[in-house]
C-alpha cells in the first residue's frame, strides 16, 4: 500500500457506524481527499502548516483514494518532516466523498475543515473560518461554514454550469447556499458523523446539515487556478451525476430521521 496505512472504503452511514473516540488530541482536523495530485499536494500541505501553526492545535488527514501517480510517495515523504500529517490510503477507489468520510472517522479533532487536494482552495482562508466558528453560539455546535468562491478561477462553461446547478439545487432542496461545490467547509466532527454517508454527499452538506436541525452560513473565500495535473471531473459527467444525486437527496430529506446523537443514562 505504498507505505501509507490503508483505510477501508465503502458506502456506509456515518451515524450508524461512528466509533467511540477518546478525548480529542487536537482542536482542528484538516481533511483532504486526494487522487492523483502529485503536482499539487506538497505545496498545499506546506501552505496549511504555514496558515495554522501557532494558531491552533491541528492535524492533517490526507486520504489517498488509490492514486496511480507519485501522490503516495510524496505523502510518505512529507509525513517524515510534517508531524501534523497523517496520510491514509483507501484499499479501493471510492470517490471524493468517501475519502472525506474516511478522514472524518479517523480524525482526532473536535472540528473538521475540508478542502480539495488540487490546491484551488486557499488554506489562508482557514483561520477566518476557525475564528467565525469559535465566535458562534455554543462554539458552532450545529453550524456549517460553507466556502463561497466569489471569484472562481475556472472555465466559462464550468462557471455557467455550476451557477445553473446551484440555482436548481437550492430551489429544490431549499438549502439557500450559493456554492455547495466549494470544497472548503468547516463544522464540528460530531455533527458530520450524524449525517448519512453516500457518494457525492460532500456537494449536499448544507441540505443535510439543515435536515439534521443545524444551520448554514456561507463565507466568501478565495479560489485559485489549478497549478498542475488535470481535473478529474467533466462538465457533463458532473451534471449527470448531480441530477441523480439531487433526486436521491430529495427522497432522503423526506425519509431520514436524525436522533440528535445520544447520551448515557447512567
Amino acid at each position: 500500500m505504498n507505505g501509507i496505512p490503508p483505510s477501508p472504503a465503502g458506502q456506509h452511514s456515518a451515524s450508524a457506524s461512528a466509533p467511540t473516540q477518546p478525548a480529542p488530541a487536537c482542536a482542528l482536523s484538516v481533511v483532504i481527499p486526494v487522487h492523483n495530485e502529485a503536482a499539487n499536494i506538497r505545496s498545499l500541505l506546506e501552505e496549511i502548516c504555514a496558515a495554522l501553526r501557532g494558531l491552533v492545535s491541528f492535524e492533517i488527514l490526507a486520504v489517498d483514494d488509490c492514486s496511480t501517480d507519485d501522490t503516495p510517495a510524496i505523502l510518505r515523504a512529507c509525513a517524515a518532516t510534517m508531524p501534523e500529517l497523517r496520510p491514509l490510503r483507501h484499499r479501493r477507489n471510492a470517490g471524493q466523498s468517501m475519502a472525506v468520510v474516511t478522514g472524518a472517522h479517523a480524525a482526532r479533532g473536535t472540528v473538521l475543515v475540508t478542502l480539495d487536494g488540487d490546491g484551488q482552495n486557499d488554506p489562508a482562508d482557514i483561520p477566518a473560518l476557525w475564528a467565525a466558528l469559535q465566535a458562534a453560539p455554543d462554539g458552532g455546535a450545529g453550524l456549517l461554514l460553507a466556502g463561497h468562491r466569489v471569484k472562481r478561477q475556472d472555465s466559462r462553461i464550468k462557471k455557467i454550469s455550476s451557477k445553473i446547478a446551484n440555482a436548481v439545487r437550492s430551489r429544490l432542496l431549499g438549502d439557500a447556499t450559493p456554492d455547495t461545490g466549494c470544497g472548503l467547509k468547516m463544522l464540528r466532527r460530531d455533527l458530520f458523523l450524524r449525517l448519512p454517508a453516500f457518494d457525492h454527499m460532500h456537494r449536499f452538506l448544507p441540505a443535510l446539515v439543515l435536515r439534521a436541525g443545524g444551520s448554514v452560513r456561507s463565507v466568501p473565500v478565495h479560489h485559485r487556478h489549478r497549478r498542475g495535473g488535470a481535473s478529474h471531473y467533466g462538465t457533463w459527467g458532473r451534471l449527470k451525476a448531480g441530477l441523480v444525486d439531487l433526486v436521491g437527496v430529495m427522497w432522503l430529506k423526506r425519509r431520514w430521521r436524525d436522533s440528535g446523537g445520544s447520551e448515557p443514562l447512567v
